[in-house]
């Protein structure tokens, strides 16, 4: 891969930490110094990256600057997880392949059983219960998996995971490079869809 091509890349890594930082460009610009206009160019790729630029993002994103640019790995094999809250869990990145499959873990803390709000993107996933009971509201199933049991679905099917029990759960799972896109509120068929 050449330079150019890891520049080629950066955009987009940009707009994808900010939407899963659940950051606004307003905001983004506001934590930076840099223009919405500039911040917006450089994520679609209209603007190139300069150190100057890239400095009070990876500052703001508290990410080393070789993460922003995708840079080579060198030596160290280590995923640093950064946590990521997101619908009310822990979830920890454990691959660093923007392009491919992403493996997460994910941990749901003790607390009330929540009302499922199920939605869909596009992609695959798959997941594996590792502690406690994970609800899986897929379509038109309710679930519960135990420990060590996994499962595999079209993510354009309405999902969604919660504790079955209140307790806490962790489980591991992998989207295919679709599946790592931001969830969308799946809407219920009207009577007049039917």
């Amino acid at each position: 891969m050449t330079a150019k091509d890891f520049l080629a890349e950066v955009g987009p890594r940009l707009r994808s930490l900010r939407k899963d930082a659940g950051i606004t460009l307003t905001a983004l610009a506001d934590t930076t110094g840099i223009s919405v206009s500039t911040l917006s160019r450089l994520e679609s790729g209209q603007r190139k990256a300069t150190l100057e630029l890239l400095m009070p993002l990876a500052q703001a994103y508290r990410v080393p600057l070789d993460e922003l640019v995708g840079a080579p790995q060198t030596g160290d094999p280590r995923v640093y997880a950064r946590p990521i809250q997101r619908f009310g869990q822990t979830i920890l990145p454990l691959t660093r392949n923007p392009g491919g499959p992403q493996a997460f873990k994910h941990l749901i803390p003790a607390g009330e059983r929540q009302t499922p709000h199920p939605k869909t993107h596009e992609g695959y996933e798959w997941l594996y219960v590792l502690s406690g009971r994970l609800r899986l509201v897929l379509g038109e199933h309710d679930l519960v998996l135990p420990p060590g049991e996994a499962a595999e679905f079209d993510t354009r099917v309405p999902h969604w995971f919660g504790s079955a029990e209140g307790r806490p759960v962790e489980f591991l799972s992998i989207f295919d490079a679709q599946g790592a896109r931001i969830h969308v509120r799946a809407r219920p068929k009207s009577a007049s869809s039917v």
